[in-house]
């Protein structure tokens, strides 16, 4: 093994996979790209995480003689402490995946298993916007809400490896909209970049008046949260008053957390930070209407600056971290 201590991340999406090479000061070295192509079935794919891992170690010009340890993050519902995927709604037919196992077996180096989106806060945590910082929570915003919460530089797994479902944190305790989960209320049946769609079709179905979004959309099938947004950018009243009721939605996020955790940051990612300073700022100015006045002034609420990078650094660090406690043992 070389000096420099070299660790894999690999975060495993419901369309691609991401494996890079990740050094001890968290400089990347390579970055390779695999389908997932889970419709072949976990065997296949099991296959295509090695093949990953052999692809970006070999383009960092390295062998796996000079990797320290794995690490790999994947979607869904996960059994952290055995590494195994369970019933993943992105990666169907998938079920009971011994990720871990496998990837021990066959490379014979020190693995962490992780859920991606406890991955992507690992990331920023530890390279991204809340470097430096010693707790922090992240939302991630996309089809749905994810969530990662790190307290004394330590991932929050949870008993059962349900720590950080952010997106499932009751907003509205009554009749409220329904989830993906199947269930009302949750952050993510507001939020979420499907939300701002949804929301924006019933508006609009309703006979809400948006001349903008109608001339931009002749197809309420085809309408984006991207879309929504430009048009509240462009002046449109009906988008501008969804984007606002998702910036206020996101700060009750927040806040919830802010007083379960009271970190020192609050970090979202994903999608709709494409949105710029515009929204950030909505949700900085309802978290300061709602926060309790401590936590209100000394957390910090920033958009995460890794991108779509998050989740294997994130595994990779959490490679990192987990080699590092073995050898201070």
């Amino acid at each position: 093994m070389s000096e420099t201590l070299y660790f894999v991340g690999l975060d495993v999406g419901g369309t691609s996979m991401k494996c890079g090479i990740v050094d001890d000061a968290g400089n990347s070295h390579s970055l390779v790209n695999l389908p997932t192509e889970p419709e072949r079935g976990q065997e296949a794919g099991l296959a295509t995480m090695a093949e990953a891992i052999r692809q970006a170690v070999a383009a960092a010009h390295l062998t796996l003689a000079d990797i320290a340890a794995i690490g790999v993050a994947t979607p869904g519902l996960g059994d952290i402490p055995t590494g195994t995927i369970v019933d993943p709604p992105n990666l169907k037919p998938w079920k009971n995946v011994p990720v871990k196992q496998y990837i021990l077996d066959t490379f014979h180096l020190p693995t962490t298993y992780q859920n991606d989106a406890n991955a992507a806060a690992y990331g920023e945590f530890w390279m991204g916007a809340a470097k430096g910082v010693d707790s922090m929570v992240l939302f991630t915003l996309g089809t749905g809400v994810g969530g990662g919460v790190i307290v004394n530089g330590r991932i929050v797994e949870g008993r059962h490896s349900h720590g950080g479902e952010l997106g499932h944190m009751k907003i509205i305790v009554r009749d409220g909209r329904w989830c993906g989960c199947g269930r009302r209320g949750c952050l993510e049946a507001y939020a979420s970049a499907t939300s701002v769609v949804k929301r924006t079709r019933e508006a609009l179905s309703a006979g809400a008046p948006s001349s903008r979004l109608r001339c931009m959309v002749t197809n309420l099938d085809h309408l984006s949260a991207r879309e929504v947004f430009e048009a509240a950018s462009a002046g449109d009243e009906l988008a501008a008053s969804i984007v606002e009721e998702t910036a206020f939605y996101l700060a009750i996020g927040a806040v919830n957390a802010m007083h379960t955790v009271d970190p020192d940051m609050v970090v979202f990612a994903g999608g709709m930070v494409a949105a710029g300073e515009p929204f950030l700022a909505r949700i900085r100015h309802h978290v300061l209407e709602n926060a309790c006045a401590i936590p209100a002034a000394k957390t910090e609420v920033r958009f995460a600056t890794l991108g779509g990078d998050a989740g294997y650094i994130g595994a990779a660090g959490c490679a990192r971290q987990a080699y590092h406690d073995q050898r201070r043992r």
